[in-house]
């Protein structure tokens, strides 16, 4: 219950408008801190929706397959430029984010993760390390501005910090097999 309370709090707190307006106002806090605030907000309500209606999760999501491909998908989704800019613009867009996020990346995030073996984690951190660096690739050396909303200058920032993302991950897998060779398949 105390996860739910401080999932719950975390989202109330990122709605706030004011709030909302100054995590979007630059385009790498929007990005990398805003959106996984808001996954992280629905990681954490998840536990008690679980307990709550157990037979929702175990009905859909017994492997642990779906629930991630779902996370996958509205991680892609919000990574395209496009949907980034008209979260800005286009109010409905802004609360598809604010409901797609925590209840439809976070909450299945949780239940899926512990379900999933070593390799399908593995797979996950790898296709993630992949797409950071070509989302880094695109925001910095595309030769146009790619969100109407923000400077160029903004647009490579954040794609220095997808390649940043990329090399940690990629640092991490790294890390997991020199630790131990059963963490990586």
């Amino acid at each position: 219950m105390r996860q739910f309370m401080y999932g719950l709090l975390l989202y109330i707190f990122l709605i706030i408008p004011p709030v909302a307006n100054l995590l979007e106002s630059i385009m790498i806090i929007h990005m990398h801190m805003q959106m996984p605030l808001l996954v992280i907000a629905g990681f954490l309500m998840a536990r008690y929706v679980q307990h709550r209606f157990p037979r929702i999760f175990e009905k859909w999501n017994h492997n642990g397959i779906p629930g991630i491909l779902l996370f996958m998908i509205i991680m892609v989704y919000w990574m395209i430029p496009r949907t980034m800019d008209e979260a800005l613009t286009t109010t409905s867009v802004e609360v598809f984010k604010f409901i797609s996020l925590p209840f439809l990346a976070g909450m299945p995030l949780r239940d899926s993760w512990k379900k999933l073996t070593i390799k399908g984690k593995n797979v996950i951190f790898i296709i993630f390390t992949i797409l950071f660096i070509g989302m880094g690739w695109l925001y910095i050396y595309s030769p146009v501005q790619l969100c109407n909303n923000y400077l160029l200058i903004e647009q490579i920032t954040l794609g220095w910090g997808f390649l940043t993302m990329a090399i940690c991950l990629l640092l991490y897998l790294i890390f997991l097999a020199f630790q131990d060779g059963s963490k990586i398949e």
